[in-house]
């Protein structure tokens, strides 16, 4: 994959590889994506000044210590815990962009899914040959 310097990535956690995050990250573009939940790091710094009426829950920087991802990604991350009072979940996003605030985090992600509804709403409603 080839990325453009600055651009934003934002992908479904289906699509985490540490190899190609990390390729993209050494692109100087962001990515931001839903972390698994196997995923394996250590908190190097945690921002305890948030404001949970916003439903953030966390903003950590975290290095990742699994065997595999670390030597694939060995940079820190940025970890944004946010609750979707909607679907009564926590949502954890993982991102290399440590310019944009927690909650800016959260709501890049909420506009990917949206693009997502948009296309699904395409392919059942339009007769489209090719996209």
């Amino acid at each position: 994959m080839v990325s453009t310097p600055e651009a934003i990535y934002l992908m479904d956690k289906a699509y985490v590889d540490f190899a190609a995050l990390y390729n993209i990250h050494k692109a100087k573009a962001f990515f931001v994506s839903r972390a698994k939940v196997t995923m394996a790091y250590l908190v190097i710094e945690n921002n305890f000044n948030i404001d949970e009426r916003t439903d953030l829950r966390g903003d950590k920087v975290i290095q990742l210590t699994g065997p595999k991802s670390k030597k694939l990604y060995p940079e820190n991350l940025h970890v944004v815990e946010y609750y979707d009072k909607d679907k009564d979940a926590l949502l954890v996003f993982l991102t290399n962009n440590f310019e944009v605030s927690a909650l800016e985090v959260a709501r890049l992600y909420r506009n990917r899914w949206q693009i997502e509804v948009f296309f699904k709403w395409i392919k059942q409603n339009l007769i489209i040959k090719k996209l």
